[in-house]
């Protein structure tokens, strides 16, 4: 080892951010390996290498315990051959002998070589997801790089992610250097390094988004409820507000209606409804059912069953195409819905 050696590890200790100790302490443990693999017949099998961190400079201990009588003369020496090196030598101590090779240093430049790799690429791995595990359950944007067998691949800068087919919205193209908003769903910590698993789907994404345009949600005066997704064609939130002097509906379509307009937006015109949280079910049922207009609500606590009733042309709007307005307001508010026209129930009377 030289000078140059030297130096260059400090700068990769400063660079890489890796411990300096434990990179030396990792390269010696290296040495001795490779003095075991390449001096198999030495006779010095228990050895120790030092490697001074000012100079490089390497010295091989073969090392001894000092005994009465030599069962093993690899790895034991007698108290009197001891003290011949050192009369202080006692039973049990470790004598230590330099048995240095004379070509050993360009076994161990080699050796050194492979491990200050293996270092480097141990922490860049750590350090990408000491950085990503702190942005899990948030917003990150990226570029579409590439599309391979329905996957799209997205550079985050410092790593790539892939947004799987059931994490892509309906709808989107993914175009080469698109620049998306990505929720990140969970941050993996592999053999082979961080995976950063991204979504396009996730109602957190929505979430995000709202925290990032609404100042109100973003300074807790406003708090975001529930929310029902069913990506690329519609969303229900529920908001509420924790300052009687502030609708939280209103915040969260904000000025013109620019603050939902923006969501909307980013979201490819995923529509979006806004609704008022209330912790008396019935009136969040009926809320959650906009924009139908609700007569009434009876709900059955036991079944966490409601059965709202609307006028016969309210109908259709309140169970939604396909069953989708009914079918997200039950997700948002946590219970099963019926609901019945006003004409449906009258029969329904006259019959019983």
């Amino acid at each position: 080892m030289n000078q140059e050696f030297i130096t260059a590890l400090s700068e990769i200790v400063k660079e890489k951010g890796i411990s300096e100790d434990l990179l030396f302490e990792t390269i010696e443990d290296a040495l001795v390996a490779a003095y075991k693999k390449n001096y198999a017949n030495s006779a010095a099998q228990n050895v120790n290498v030092t490697m001074n961190r000012g100079t490089g400079e390497i010295h091989v201990y073969s090392r001894k315990n000092v005994v009465l009588e030599v069962q093993d003369e690899v790895s034991e020496i007698n108290l009197e051959d001891a003290r011949k090196i050192d009369p202080r030598y006692e039973l049990e101590d470790v004598v230590e002998m330099e048995v240095t090779p004379k070509q050993f240093g360009r076994v161990a430049a080699q050796a050194a070589k492979q491990v200050v790799i293996q270092r480097i690429k141990e922490a860049e791995r750590s350090i990408i997801y000491d950085e990503f595990i702190t942005k899990e359950y948030d917003i990150i944007t990226g570029a579409v790089i590439r599309k391979d067998k329905g996957n799209v691949f997205v550079d985050l800068g410092r790593i790539e992610a892939v947004l799987g087919p059931n994490e892509q919205m309906p709808g989107e193209s993914y175009d080469f250097n698109e620049r998306l908003k990505l929720y990140i769903v969970e941050v993996k910590n592999l053999p082979k390094g961080a995976q950063v698993v991204v979504s396009r789907t996730h109602p957190g994404l929505v979430r995000r988004l709202f925290e990032l345009e609404v100042p109100e949600i973003y300074n807790g005066v406003v708090e975001i409820k529930s929310i029902a997704r069913e990506a690329g064609s519609r969303t229900k939130i529920a908001v509420y507000s924790n300052d009687e002097n502030v609708d939280p509906m209103g915040a969260c379509v904000g000025p013109k209606g620019s603050r939902v307009q923006n969501i909307v937006n980013e979201l490819k015109n995923e529509r979006i409804d806004i609704i008022k949280w209330s912790k008396l079910p019935e009136e969040y049922i009926a809320n959650a059912l906009s924009p139908a207009k609700v007569i009434d609500v009876t709900i059955n606590e036991d079944g966490k069953a409601a059965q709202v009733v609307v006028e016969d042309n309210q109908l259709s709007l309140a169970i939604g195409k396909e069953g989708q307005n009914v079918r997200l307001a039950a997700k948002l508010t946590g219970w099963k819905i019926d609901i019945k026209s006003k004409s449906q129930l009258e029969k329904r009377e006259v019959e019983e």
